[in-house]
């Protein structure tokens, strides 16, 4: 007779392997692997008209990213291509569930501009420097570590880090020769109502706006005292096995002395030129990073708590993180209600949704913007 004690035993030897079998896969730098939709749980048939939804669906503005950033933001005075531009190809993206690529479709390997996804990054950025305990808090005001006037004055003394990562700050100023003001102003009014309007309590009001976003990552430069791209480059895209294809560009004139040595102040986003180049691939290393709460493998390269914070509604607006984007609040996707989902969006139709509950993700390139709500409906539904 088999004793309870053996019993116990051999339960304890199967929950181990059942916990093995159930780590979480990661590719390596040259493979990424993938399995059959069914074998993921996915009804194929119905994966399939997710990707061709996909694929029928592409974002409509001109290839030519020049002309489409032009008249994307054609009602900003004095609104310019100050940074590197690169056309743009066709429809491309991922699904990935546990892992492993279910679906794919486009060129996964083309470098491709990626507009506001870059606030991601940034912000990804900010969580490396608390986790390296160069930032304290991120409700400490900026001015205790940015003192070159940037952060002068009663209103832009009081902006804390936590105001520039969910974009409450109402900085208010010129970097780099543009104005805060002029960055996707009121569709009402003119060049006095924009230049002399009230300025909003730092924390009170979220308003979108890259000039912002730059002074974010210009004062993150001062913090790190080294380019961002390099941050980047060493403690996530090196360490998440991304290829060597990718760049994160600033404007032109975006250059800044930092301990004698000349360093160029990326931006944010694209549209004004600039930002995060990078494959769909990489992208979606990036992402899977996320997917897994900060950690590839056996390595924690950002802290859980940061990947928490960072996708957490924001008192401005529930619909906002640290630069990540909430399916929840007023920007909720019709008929997807899954609140814990979290994205990265940009110009153009590119996403990254990250949703852990299911250990899955998809990533898009050139997807028409408005559609992605129901492109996550019919992925959602094969499941």
């Amino acid at each position: 007779m088999t004793s309870f004690r053996t019993i116990l035993l051999l339960t304890a030897i199967t929950l181990m392997f059942n916990v093995e079998a159930q780590q979480p896969y990661f590719p390596e730098k040259d493979n990424w692997q993938s399995q059959a939709p069914s074998a993921l749980g996915f009804d194929s048939d119905k994966l399939k008209k997710a990707v061709q939804f996909a694929k029928d669906n592409e974002y409509s503005g001109d290839k030519d990213l020049r002309i489409a950033i032009l008249k994307g933001f054609a009602k900003e005075p004095f609104h310019e291509i100050l940074g590197p531009t690169k056309k743009r190809g066709g429809p491309a993206g991922l699904i990935i569930k546990d892992g492993y690529i279910a679906a794919h479709w486009g060129d996964l390997e083309r470098v491709e501009m990626t507009f506001s996804v870059t606030k991601s990054y940034l912000s990804t950025m900010a969580g490396l420097a608390k986790d390296a305990k160069l930032l304290n808090s991120v409700d400490d005001p900026v001015n205790q570590y940015v003192w070159d006037g940037t952060f002068d004055g009663q209103h832009n003394g009081k902006i804390t880090w936590r105001h520039l990562l969910d974009q409450s700050s109402d900085w208010s100023g010129e970097l780099f020769g543009i104005k805060d003001w002029a960055d996707r102003p009121p569709s009402e009014g003119g060049l006095d109502e924009w230049k002399y309007r009230q300025l909003q309590e730092p924390g009170t009001v979220m308003e979108y706006n890259d000039v912002r976003v730059n002074v974010l990552a210009y004062s993150l430069l001062q913090v790190w005292r080294q380019p961002l791209p390099q941050v980047l480059k060493q403690r996530i895209m090196d360490p998440v096995g991304a290829s060597t294809s990718w760049r994160w560009f600033g404007y032109d004139h975006a250059w800044t002395n930092v301990d004698g040595i000349k360093m160029q102040s990326v931006t944010g986003g694209g549209h004004s030129g600039g930002g995060v180049f990078v494959s769909t691939l990489d992208q979606a290393r990036f992402g899977l990073l996320f997917l897994n709460n900060g950690k590839w493998k056996d390595q924690q390269l950002i802290s859980k708590d940061w990947v928490k914070s960072a996708t957490t509604a924001s008192k401005p607006n529930p619909s906002y993180g640290f630069m990540w984007w909430l399916n929840q609040g007023p920007r909720a996707w019709k008929n997807v209600d899954e609140p814990h989902l979290f994205y990265a969006a940009g110009f153009g139709g590119n996403f990254v949704v990250i949703d852990q509950k299911r250990q899955l993700m998809v990533v898009t390139r050139w997807l028409e913007p408005r559609q992605i709500g129901q492109m996550m409906e019919l992925v959602l539904d094969s499941l």
